[in-house]
C-alpha cells in the first residue's frame, strides 16, 4: 500500500498516543449536496474536536492516500467539479498507480485508517447485503473490510433500502461484535429502530471502549460495529419513511437498476421526495457517529493507551 500522507495534527496525535478519529469523504462528495458538504464537513469534524480527539478526515489525492485533510484539501474533495471518484479498498491500488483524485467509502476508509495506526473510525451508514443478494451476489465489501480490519466503526446501522437482517446474518458469521448505543434494536439509518436486535448493548463510551479494548485481546483481526440510531428529533417519520421505500423501489423495477447503482438512485430519490427530511437525518446522524466515536476514542486512550 501507498504510504499515507499524514497531516502534522495528526500525525503528533498518534505519536502521542491522542485520541484520533477517522472520517470518510464519500459522504461529502457524493451523499450530500455542494455547499453543504463543506459545511458538514466543519460540522463532523467540530463534533470530534468538541469531544476530545483530534479527526483524521481520509481521501486520495492525486494519488496519494491523505489522513488528515486541510481546509483546502477538504474544499477540493467538497468540489464537484473535481469529479472525484468512489474508492472502495479494491480501488485504492488503481487510485494510487494512476495519480486519481477519490473520496473513500467505508471500506476504503477502514483500510487506509488501520494503515495509519489509527483504530476507531466514523461514518453515517455501514454497506451491507442489498434486497436480491441471492440473485445478484450483491454484497458491500464493507462486511468484508469489517470482518478482516481492527477497527471500531460507529454508524447508524444500514440504511432500510438493504437486506438488514442479512447483513446481521453475515457479521455474525464473519465473527465482528454489533453493539446498540443505548438500544437493544439494529438501527436502519434514517429510522432509529429496525425490527433486529443486537447481540449486546452498551450505554456509554465508556463501556464501548471497555468492550473494544476486550475484543482487541480476543484472537482474530475483525473489527467492532457500534450501532448509534439517528438523533430521535430527526428521525424520518415513519409513514413517510415507508412510502419512499416502496416508491424508490418500484423505481428501481421500472428502470432495471442493479447492482452498484441501485443505492445511488435510491438515495438521490429519497433526497428528492423527502423535502429535505432525509439530509438532515444525514447530516445529524454523521455528526452524531463522529461525537460518539470520539468518545469512545477519548475513552480507550485512557484504557490502553490506544489511539
Amino acid at each position: 500500500m501507498s504510504t499515507p500522507s499524514i497531516t502534522e495534527e495528526v500525525e503528533s496525535a498518534l505519536a502521542e498516543n491522542r485520541p484520533v478519529v477517522a472520517l470518510e469523504s464519500t459522504i461529502l462528495s457524493h451523499g450530500l449536496p455542494p455547499g453543504r458538504n463543506r459545511e458538514v464537513a466543519d460540522r463532523i469534524e467540530g463534533a470530534v474536536r468538541a469531544a476530545g480527539a483530534v479527526p483524521a478526515t481520509i481521501a486520495v489525492l492525486g494519488g496519494v492516500p491523505r489522513v488528515g485533510l486541510t481546509a483546502a484539501e477538504l474544499d477540493r474533495v467538497c468540489d464537484p467539479a473535481n469529479e472525484l471518484v468512489k474508492l472502495s479498498r479494491r480501488d485504492l491500488g488503481a487510485a494510487f498507480a494512476l495519480g486519481r483524485d477519490g473520496a473513500t467509502t467505508v471500506a476504503g476508509t477502514a483500510a487506509l485508517a488501520h494503515a495509519a495506526g489509527i483504530g476507531v473510525f466514523a461514518t453515517g451508514g455501514l454497506g451491507g447485503v442489498h434486497r436480491g443478494a441471492r440473485e445478484t451476489w450483491d454484497v458491500s465489501a464493507d462486511l468484508d473490510v469489517l470482518a478482516t480490519t481492527p477497527v471500531l466503526v460507529v454508524c447508524s446501522g444500514v440504511k432500510s433500502i438493504l437486506d438488514i437482517g442479512a447483513t446481521l446474518e453475515l457479521l455474525e458469521t464473519r465473527s465482528v461484535p454489533v453493539l446498540g448505543y443505548r438500544t437493544d434494536r439494529f438501527p436502519a439509518f434514517y429510522r432509529r429502530e429496525s425490527e433486529f436486535g443486537v447481540p449486546w448493548r452498551v450505554e456509554s463510551a465508556a463501556e464501548a471502549a471497555a468492550v473494544v479494548a476486550a475484543h482487541r485481546g480476543v484472537p482474530g483481526e475483525a473489527g467492532v460495529l457500534l450501532a448509534n440510531p439517528v438523533p430521535e428529533s430527526f428521525e424520518m417519520p415513519a409513514d413517510l419513511h415507508e412510502r419512499l421505500l416502496a416508491d424508490g423501489l418500484e423505481l428501481l423495477r421500472a428502470r432495471g437498476v442493479r447492482g452498484k447503482e441501485v443505492t445511488p438512485v435510491l438515495l438521490e430519490h429519497f433526497h428528492g421526495a423527502s423535502g429535505g427530511v432525509s439530509l438532515d437525518s444525514n447530516e445529524e446522524l454523521v455528526v452524531s457517529n463522529a461525537a460518539l466515536a470520539a468518545g469512545v476514542a477519548v475513552e480507550l486512550a485512557r484504557l490502553e493507551g490506544g489511539r
